[in-house]
């Protein structure tokens, strides 16, 4: 009797099929709604708040998702749903990019040609300090070093880097001839010494 009570427990739903579909698919369409208008930042460039929210949102919507429901069965529905909901946005997006755009937003200019735009950075609610840090994780020592940098829409931030123009390109080349004459003066003077020896 314990063994089927268990069974039972395990895989007979505790609410109706049909809602156990709609419920992540109303989370779902809420999460992303929320998502999107509380920026780009929140996808990519998280700050210990941005994460405490995060960890607490996926928690605080599991009851809404799972209701009065704790089957196996129940759980693998809800998860299907989930992803096949998923599947379908992402494919519908994909045939229709002015919705894309509408739903994930556009990419934002952060720095062009080499100037930071402030009032981006704002509207995006991204520090200086914040630039700075993503710029290192990708190998700038600065953001004087930043030709160009971009926040994507799915909150990933790209940089450029300048390009040297035809001055440091002349000194450059003007550093490489001056060490290859020395290395031909030494040459020179090795030859010479071994002619008078």
């Amino acid at each position: 009797m314990e063994t089927h009570d268990m069974w039972k427990d395990m895989f007979v739903m505790g609410l109706p099929l049909a809602e156990k579909i709609l419920r992540p698919i109303i989370v779902y369409l809420f999460l992303i709604v929320g998502l999107r208008l509380s920026g780009k930042r929140e996808l990519a460039q998280l700050n210990p708040f941005d994460l405490v929210v995060l960890l607490t949102l996926s928690n605080t919507v599991q009851n809404a998702i799972i209701g009065e429901d704790n089957s196996v069965t129940g759980g693998i529905i809800g998860a299907i749903s989930l992803l096949v909901v998923n599947y379908l946005v992402v494919r519908f997006l994909y045939d229709h990019r002015k919705l894309e755009q509408l739903v994930e937003g556009q990419a934002d200019v952060l720095i062009e040609n080499g100037k930071i735009h402030l009032g981006h950075l704002k509207k995006e609610l991204i520090t200086l300090e914040m630039l700075a840090s993503a710029a290192r994780k990708q190998g700038f020592d600065s953001l004087s070093e930043v030709q160009k940098c971009v926040l994507e829409p799915g909150g990933t931030l790209c940089f450029i880097g300048k390009k040297p123009g035809t001055e440091d390109l002349r000194h450059h080349e003007i550093l490489e001839h001056l060490g290859a004459m020395r290395k031909e003066l030494a040459l020179l003077k090795e030859i010479r010494g071994e002619g008078t020896a």
